[in-house]
């Protein structure tokens, strides 16, 4: 059985689009590769979306 896997940000499934996993305060989510220069660089983008988001520095 697969699951499909959807974008934290734009919501496009991993049919759709390459989407990557990663892992914060002990919970799974799914990143786009067109978003995760958002995660990487302008993480308070994902404020409403990832908890805690507002406490994250970009780099």
């Amino acid at each position: 059985m697969t699951t499909t896997k959807n974008c934290l940000v734009c919501k496009r499934s991993s049919d759709e689009t390459p989407v990557t996993n990663f892992y914060y305060q002990d919970n799974e989510f799914h990143i786009c590769t067109q978003h995760l220069p958002v995660l990487i660089h302008n993480p308070q983008e994902l404020v409403g979306l990832l908890d805690g988001a507002d406490k994250l520095q970009g780099g």
